[in-house]
């Protein structure tokens, strides 16, 4: 498989490149869509995934919300590296359960974007929202 070139494509850069990274791949986040300026990816949670109270460890629910933000901040064009990701926890996840989460641009400066990221469950339910800070070089 050719490896897309960020400047030519840079959506195809972020779905293939971006999207795929070590861990995402490690943890079974897969990109389930990307386009200029927007990322949706999610993950089944799975047994190993799970905290002392059986959901969703809080690291697999800011995994993918990084890895949408990650793959939207470089679907515009230019090579996006994080600043600041802060999240917020409001619901669980449960074993079996696939979530997703969707990245959005707030701003999309000349050097710096600002996105904002939620990641959903079943019946669309919110399970965490955040908010990231990239630099584009």
């Amino acid at each position: 498989m050719k490896i897309p070139d960020m400047m030519t494509d840079p959506v195809g850069y972020a779905r293939e490149v971006v999207g795929r990274d070590p861990l995402a791949t490690f943890l079974g986040i897969t990109v389930e869509e990307v386009r200029s300026g927007y990322a949706r990816c999610a993950v089944t949670v799975r047994p190993e995934y799970l905290n002392a109270v059986e959901r969703a460890h809080g690291a697999l629910v800011y995994a993918v919300a990084d890895q949408s933000f990650a793959v939207g901040s470089n679907s515009t064009g230019t090579m996006a590296l994080a600043v600041s990701f802060n999240i917020s926890y409001i619901a669980a996840a449960a074993d079996g359960e696939r979530i997703f989460a969707e990245a959005t641009p707030v701003n999309i400066g000349r050097k710096v974007s600002v996105w904002s990221i939620e990641v959903r469950g079943s019946e669309d339910r919110l399970i965490a929202s955040g908010q990231g800070v990239a630099y584009h070089k």
